[in-house]
């Protein structure tokens, strides 16, 4: 499967609302069609996002740029909304026309959908949508999974770790030992999906 690493993939932040605001980090949106204005965008089950995402029928993309720093990615990536409020202490947001998020800081632009169709893909579930509103908020170059691992995220501090690929999105654990509970934070896959690099 190392081919899949060559498919080049964005890094998103994904919002919705229910109970609170939430967000999440992916790597799966595209244009469906462009009349009408579609896009399609495929989220893990298990994300509390997905679920506000079910209830409401709506969601925002903010589209990263390559000056976007690890704390966003941490704050939206590697922690569920079940858990935590991840806006109480992010505040470089506005709402758009649709009530929900979006990301001011480091985002060139946003896109508003409304749900038109919704496929189980197994782990996933991939949502088809309307464009609502999109706005262009700057013209720095959007952020690639790969300018993310070579650039943004933070080199290992000891040389002698083991190095856990997951084959589904190229994300890497490094450690000792993987644990046996942990989560993907880019593709939400559990540790049954990573393999030890050689």
């Amino acid at each position: 499967m190392k081919a899949l690493y060559n498919i080049p993939y964005g890094l998103y932040v994904l919002t919705a609302k229910g109970e609170k605001l939430n967000g999440c980090v992916i790597n799966t949106l595209q244009q469906v069609t462009s009349n009408p204005e579609r896009i399609s965008i495929t989220v893990n089950k298990d994300n509390y996002t997905t679920s506000l995402i079910e209830k409401s029928g709506e969601f925002n993309i903010s589209i990263l740029d390559i000056n976007t720093n690890f704390e966003t990615i941490k704050n939206f990536g590697f922690s569920s909304g079940r858990d935590v409020d991840k806006f109480e202490k992010f505040k470089d947001f506005k709402l758009s026309k649709n009530g929900l998020p979006y990301i001011t800081k480091n985002t060139n632009s946003y896109l508003s959908a409304k749900v038109v169709s919704k496929t189980d893909v197994g782990t996933h579930i991939t949502f088809v949508a309307d464009v609502t509103e999109d706005v262009v908020l700057s013209e720095v170059e959007s952020i690639t999974y790969s300018y993310y691992l070579k650039n943004v995220k933070p080199k290992p501090e000891a040389k002698n770790k083991n190095k856990y690929v997951c084959t589904v999105c190229g994300y890497v654990y490094e450690g000792e030992t993987l644990p046996k509970d942990f989560i993907c934070p880019i593709c939400k896959h559990g540790a049954e999906v990573f393999v030890l690099q050689k």
